[in-house]
């Protein structure tokens, strides 16, 4: 495992999460009408999936099992060797599932749901660099 390269993701993943959080209005009818906002807050919640996806990919790449064979299993296979919680796995997955809408098909967003996600399961993302940055002092 290369660190400086998931200290880089990490970093990227603080940036995205901040933008989405600074950006995001209070009301959800406000997300709901803007384009702007909608582009900035989906771009930056499709990142920071990816470059979770990414930095977990990366950390399984230097062990001893398995890869997986989706983006939400790297999610369980973290779970697995005790990097992440199950329940957290299980919202990182979740999160995978809101990045393929937002990518193959834009038009059916529920801004709503994005509000309610940007409000209520952002600090998952936070959560899972936390668990990496930890799994990092190990090495």
């Amino acid at each position: 495992m290369d660190r400086e390269v998931v200290e880089q993701k990490l970093e990227s993943l603080r940036r995205c999460l901040r933008r989405v959080e600074t950006k995001c209005p209070a009301d959800p009818a406000v997300l709901a009408i803007d384009p702007d906002l909608q582009d900035i807050i989906t771009l930056n919640l499709s990142r920071a999936v990816q470059i979770s996806v990414d930095i977990g990919a990366h950390l399984i790449a230097g062990m001893e099992v398995l890869p997986p064979d989706t983006m939400g299993q790297t999610f369980d296979v973290l779970a697995e060797q005790g990097v992440l919680s199950r329940a957290l796995a299980g919202n990182l997955k979740k999160a995978v599932g809101f990045r393929n809408i937002a990518v193959h098909n834009y038009e059916s967003i529920n801004w709503n749901m994005v509000h309610s996600i940007v409000k209520f399961h952002l600090a998952d993302f936070t959560e899972f660099a936390r668990a990496i940055a930890d799994r990092l002092n190990v090495f």
